[in-house]
């Protein structure tokens, strides 16, 4: 199975960097008006994907934090319920 994840894994950098290497011709990236500065287009696509992806991570951090405040708030109250269980007189 591992071998069989860095097969796919190198088909995946070789893909990538086949797009690079296809894509080298420059375009001009304007931020401000007057302003603008060249880049290589993948190197755009690059930076405009790892953007995007840090945006996606971040944005689902709130609710990540929120599940593992709860996933420990049922485990106390699992092991409260547990303790009382096991102390409980035998009927």
């Amino acid at each position: 199975m591992k071998k069989l994840i860095w097969i796919f894994r190198l088909f995946l950098f070789l893909c990538f960097f086949i797009f690079a290497v296809q894509n080298t011709e420059s375009v001009v990236m304007r931020l401000l008006p007057g302003q603008g500065f060249q880049v290589p287009l993948a190197i755009l696509l690059l930076v405009f994907f790892a953007a995007g992806a840090l945006l996606g991570v971040f944005s689902l951090l709130g609710l990540v934090f929120r599940q593992r405040r709860e996933i420990a708030s049922l485990r106390r109250q699992a092991s409260v319920t547990e303790n009382e269980t096991k102390q409980a007189p035998a009927a």
